[in-house]
């Protein structure tokens, strides 16, 4: 049989529960006790009549309340209290003060520190629309943020918001000491849970204009990028317009399921390895192919826009590609469908699009004296190209992209051409399944330390076409970077010794690093995430660019090639870009710009790549100049 609880056991009880209800309720209770003190005071004096000596009459309910107020509130006030009865109150109101009042002030105190102790851990919502959001938390998060800034120049108040399973103060300090000027732009970061819908929440994602999912650096990274889409398009608040989602992925068999959950929802996932695989290939034959890519995804300067021109319908490509003194036409929009440099008579319809380079979307404007303007003289009749000679690449280390760029470079190459790989020894049960259906080119397998010179020197390095140094993904970023910063080192003492000229393509993972590899005088670096940033930042404000860029990277169809400049135009002699566009349009190819091989060093410009200059300025082409055209090969 159960013993009745007895009264102290009940009081005690009923206070663990207003405990536990929080501040509030401990603010509530000394409140009330507090005042409970005070007008117990005021009874008394009011009742009793008591006044300080001196005084004539009593104190009305209302006065005595606030004397009593004072003297809880400063224990002082009572020190000039006379009057036996008067005093001895207040004595009580002042010793309640002290106990009560005191508490209270102190309760409130550590609520108020809570509560800025709870902001400061970002979990407050946030309150905005027509922002864009970035979920998780990577080296990305400085590239992308910068080229937003840039994007949202002209826009009204815009806002960044980063939500990511990190500190937000921590997250905060990051980006200000990594990006200093934010511009015009807001940016708010949050802590939560990528995966968790509630968290999600918390960025307002429903009345976002754009999300970007960035993959965690650790770990499975589809994974996490799928229960990141899941817990947005799935959200039971979720909102009836399709969400605009950019991300990327490391497997292409999970782009089939990214497709299907966001079947309902703009979801555009890029394929890094093999997109990244390509351009390094790419690359590796065509000196200076990086910063033309870089040139067309960042911010900073021209970028890729869709423009309806009515007063073109009925016309053709090829006239299309006079039409703009201050931009460049690359493409058509047929049914929804981009095509990069189509058939040059494809005929521009009512409802078709132009595909064009320019410095913004207003800047595309016709006029200017067009096909008028052309250097006829200047002009070289097409030749046939010279035939195709087998070519020797020698690939530095072995990571996840290799066999892509192998791959890649078994359709460039012809018969009769070799392919050395330089790599740890017990990588070469992947590297013999990968090269195993190689026919155009001989493998040959160097087991070693790809920073050991003792190794590199007994490779022959100045006879090979193509040297390509791959980064150590298995090591964290800044040692993969340091060991390629060695390895690049070797390279440019060994080009230096020996005048044959071979193209030299690094792999570098912190865009920071760049920077110091300048010395070793490598021709190209592909920034995997840095050039993989550039595109979700761009594809995040116009999600119509995926088509365009899938387009420009797929393999079949028209590339991105630097070609000799003296194959177009004479050289020597002062042509405007007019004269450029035209040589390109007779060889069924169209010109995005040029690359000036003096310039070729030089960061400040550009490394020599100049796309989408104004078609009236003239420059003068030289010897190992190249022409920058999108062609079938």
């Amino acid at each position: 049989m159960s013993r009745k609880p007895t009264l102290a056991q009940r009081i005690r009880y009923q206070f663990d529960n207003l405990m536990s209800a929080g501040t509030p309720a401990m603010i509530g209770m000394l409140a009330a006790l507090s005042l409970a003190v005070i007008f117990l005071a005021a009874a008394v004096v009011s009742m009793a009549g008591f006044n300080q000596e001196g005084e004539s009459g009593s104190l009305s309910f209302g006065e005595a309340a606030w004397a009593s107020l004072m003297r809880t509130l400063d224990s002082g006030t009572m020190g000039g209290d006379t009057g036996s009865g008067f005093r001895l109150v207040m004595l009580f109101v002042t010793l309640g003060g002290v106990f009560v009042v005191s508490t209270l002030i102190g309760v409130l105190g550590a609520g108020v520190e809570g509560k800025l102790e709870e902001l400061r851990k970002g979990r407050s919502l946030v309150l905005e629309s027509n922002h864009t959001i970035i979920l998780g938390w990577s080296t990305q998060v400085f590239t992308i943020i910068p080229e937003l800034i840039i994007a949202n120049q002209n826009q009204k108040r815009p806002v960044i918001v980063v939500l990511a399973d990190r500190d937000k103060v921590e997250m905060e300090d990051e980006i200000r000491s990594r990006i200093p000027d934010s511009g015009n732009t807001r940016i708010i970061c949050r802590s939560g849970s990528p995966v968790d819908p509630t968290d999600i929440d918390l960025a307002s994602p429903h009345s976002s204009r754009a999300i970007i999912v960035l993959p965690p650096e650790e770990g499975d990274a589809d994974s996490v990028v799928i229960k990141t889409i899941l817990a947005i398009t799935n959200n039971p608040n979720r909102r009836p317009e399709p969400y605009n989602i950019v991300t990327q992925m490391a497997d292409q068999r999970n782009l089939e399921v990214v497709k299907m959950i966001g079947v309902h929802d703009n979801v555009h996932a890029i394929l890094v390895g093999e997109l990244i695989a390509r351009i390094t290939a790419q690359t590796s034959r065509q000196s200076g192919l990086s910063v033309v890519y870089s040139e067309l995804l960042d911010f900073g300067g021209d970028e890729i826009y869709f423009k309806d021109e009515p007063a073109l319908a009925g016309k053709t490509y090829s006239d299309a590609l006079h039409a703009y003194p201050d931009s460049t036409v690359i493409g058509l929009v047929k049914n929804d469908t981009p095509t990069l440099s189509p058939k040059m008579d494809t005929r521009i319809e009512a409802g078709d699009r132009l595909i064009a380079i320019s410095a913004d979307d207003d800047t595309i404007v016709l006029g200017g004296p067009g096909a008028s303007a052309i250097q006829a003289a200047s002009l070289r009749a097409g030749s046939p190209p010279s035939p195709a000679r087998p070519e020797s690449a020698l690939l530095i280390g072995w990571n996840a992209s290799a066999g892509t760029i192998v791959n890649e470079l078994e359709g460039y190459v012809v018969q009769g051409s070799r392919l050395s790989v330089v790599a740890s020894p017990n990588q070469q049960p992947d590297i013999d399944r990968v090269c195993q259906g190689l026919t155009r080119q001989q493998l040959t397998f160097h087991p070693g330390d790809t920073t050991d010179r003792a190794l590199l020197d007994t490779l022959g390095v100045a006879d090979y076409d193509h040297v390509i140094v791959l980064a150590d993904t298995s090591l964290p970023i800044q040692d993969a970077d340091a060991r390629t910063l060695v390895t690049l080192l070797h390279m440019r003492d060994m080009a230096e010794r020996d005048e044959t000229p071979f193209s030299i393509v690094s792999e570098m993972l912190d865009m920071r690093n760049r920077q110091l590899a300048e010395s070793a005088r490598v021709d190209d670096f592909i920034v995997s995430d840095h050039l993989i940033s550039l595109m979700l930042a761009q594809l995040s404000e116009n999600g119509a660019l995926y088509d365009v860029f899938t387009d420009l990277f797929d393999p079949e169809g028209v590339e991105i090639y630097l070609k000799p400049a003296a194959d177009y135009v004479t050289l020597g002699q002062p042509v405007n870009f007019y004269t450029l566009v035209e040589a390109a349009r007779q060889r069924g190819e169209t010109a995005l710009g040029y690359r000036l091989l003096h310039e070729a060093r030089d960061p400040s410009a550009n490394y020599g790549v100049h796309t989408n200059p104004r078609k009236s300025d003239a420059v003068t082409l030289k010897n190992g100049d190249k022409l920058i055209v999108l062609a079938e090969e």
